[in-house]
């Protein structure tokens, strides 16, 4: 699934299970950190040629090693440290759950495998032969809907996923969505 998908569906996830600010955006920093390893795509655009990008995304930080990593490192920072590492491991597991349903290339067999011990082994290998398109409607849907429901979320509660980045900005969000639904204030 794309990054914003893994965006919303960890924000919401922290949205719901955090009560502060920093412990929200680590733990969805967390569902979004497997992607890091996608960074090759860069590289591979700038030198015109597909090299880094199918090699090494969901081989090095789509696995346990690196979730791990992630959460404990996030968990330094956190303000309920065991907690956070929890659900940095929780969202790191859904952002790997959702790539196994739906992130395979635009050719039906091109499949893209989770290398759960990976960059360690190359076994187990986790995938699902029905995954759909990265680019497919189920992926739209499913985005579209934790969309709308991040929003609806942040003009009940005044915070929204663009609190991840920015307070000052999401403040600025909230307030323009108000005044387009007509709402005053949150819950």
């Amino acid at each position: 699934m794309s990054p914003l998908t893994h965006l919303l569906a960890s924000w919401l996830v922290a949205a719901r299970t955090t009560d502060n600010l920093r412990d929200r955006r680590l733990v969805t920093l967390a569902g979004v950190a497997p992607d890091v390893d996608g960074l090759g795509l860069i590289v591979d655009i700038a030198q015109g040629k597909s090299r880094y990008y199918p090699q090494y995304h969901h081989w090095i930080a789509h696995g346990l090693p690196a979730a791990l990593v992630c959460s404990a490192l996030f968990a330094v920072f956190a303000r309920r440290r065991w907690r956070v590492f929890g659900l940095c491991l929780l969202t790191f597991h859904l952002h790997l759950l959702c790539d196994l349903l739906g992130s395979r290339g635009p050719d039906v067999g091109d499949k893209w495998p989770i290398y759960y011990f990976g960059p360690l082994s190359q076994s187990p290998v986790w995938f699902w032969k029905y995954q759909w398109r990265l680019d497919g409607w189920q992926n739209q849907v499913i985005t579209i809907v934790l969309l709308i429901w991040a929003i609806a979320w942040g003009l009940r509660r005044g915070e929204t996923f663009v609190a991840v980045f920015s307070a000052r900005f999401d403040r600025i969000f909230v307030s323009v969505l108000r005044k387009w639904t007509g709402e005053r204030s949150g819950a």
